[in-house]
């Protein structure tokens, strides 16, 4: 079982490949892109331990000298630390200029392997072999490529495409449930924010996806991969429509900078964004109040904690002013016309804010 999603971009498209137990053909899917002899395959030593071993076999049987390299696993190692030992490493093994990059893993090692790729020797290519749902409907898609400041998440980065997206479905059975969620969050959110007959094929079927059911997960991955491949395509350097896909991080991306990167998953600070970027369009006069409800109640139904007890929320809005959709220094949220309907909103009220986020307090 295999679908491919084509994302164009011009001399810059590639191919996402979503299947199961295909992990082990990314080897012969990158000599058909007829990269360079050599490749640098980076991972973490969790997901190295279950799919290093069968993704390096296909890349040798394909004809690839193949190097290793682990970083610790976790969001607060993706920081320019991580990343100077990958270019110290790169150095001291002599990759050049005809090698290319294999990032195997969850968004963590997409995205600084992706801006390692960017920037070491200006530019070598690589490949995206994400391992988590998250992963795989969102980070290795569409090119963003970064790691993190202290004071922000993503804001030392780049926009640069892989070469192509091996996806496979049946890797995700190994994560823990608390993944799986992290994963599911970004899937709502390509029905909130782009599809509402998705976003209802979702609600029906919650069950099933929690459960890892392989048809299910085969078509809500297919399905966020089109969706994020047809925003990507119209607009790829976010000057516009892709401004869409940041619903709920705005809100997510503070909430994991105050907690140091280490209490929420990034979908599990998404979820708890959503809520509140809803709940703002409703103060505003923009979304339904019962439209609000139902996005609350499939994520609640789901398992998310969506409440803000503990939380700093003076730390959260000052950590707003320096999320990355900062211009002029205007805050800007994306937010809500109905179910589908997403736009981008700025010069909102501080105070507006503050009182979704107290509502939160007790969620």
């Amino acid at each position: 079982m295999q679908e491919q999603v084509p994302v164009v971009l011009g001399d810059r498209s590639y191919t996402i490949r979503i299947g199961t137990d295909i992990i082990g053909d990314t080897g012969m899917y990158c000599r058909d892109l007829k990269l360079g002899r050599r490749c640098l395959m980076i991972s973490n030593p969790i997901v190295d331990a279950f799919y290093g071993w069968v993704t390096r076999e296909g890349l040798v049987n394909a004809g690839f000298e193949v190097s290793s390299v682990e970083i610790p696993d976790g969001e607060e190692y993706k920081d320019l630390g991580t990343l100077n030992f990958l270019y110290d490493h790169a150095v001291k093994t002599g990759l050049d200029r005809n090698c290319f990059v294999v990032a195997l893993g969850g968004g963590v090692v997409g995205d600084i392997a992706g801006f390692f790729s960017a920037t070491y020797m200006r530019g070598i290519p690589f490949i995206q072999v994400p391992t988590t749902i998250l992963a795989q409907v969102d980070s290795s898609v569409g090119g963003k490529v970064a790691v993190n400041h202290s004071l922000g998440k993503n804001l030392i980065g780049a926009f640069y495409q892989p070469r192509l997206v091996v996806a496979d479905v049946s890797v995700v059975e190994t994560l823990p449930p608390r993944e799986v969620l992290a994963g599911l969050a970004e899937v709502i959110k390509y029905g909130v924010i782009y599809d509402q007959e998705f976003f209802s094929f979702i609600e029906g079927n919650a069950a099933k996806l929690l459960e890892l059911d392989r048809e299910m997960l085969m078509r809500v991955i297919v399905r966020s991969c089109q969706i994020k491949a047809e925003i990507v395509a119209e607009d790829e350097t976010e000057q516009g429509l892709r401004a869409i896909l940041n619903f709920g991080h705005t809100f997510g991306h503070a909430l994991e900078a105050v907690t140091h990167y280490t209490v929420y998953r990034h979908g599990e600070a998404l979820a708890v964004g959503m809520v509140a970027a809803a709940r703002l369009s409703c103060c505003l006069g923009m979304l339904k109040d019962g439209e609000t409800e139902r996005m609350e109640n499939l994520l609640d139904v789901m398992g998310y904690d969506l409440s803000l007890a503990g939380i700093d929320l003076e730390q959260m809005i000052e950590a707003f002013g320096y999320d990355k959709k900062v211009l002029d220094g205007k805050i800007r949220f994306v937010l809500l016309e109905e179910l589908g309907k997403a736009k981008l909103v700025e010069d909102i009220d501080i105070d507006l804010i503050r009182r979704v986020l107290e509502g939160m307090k007790g969620n």
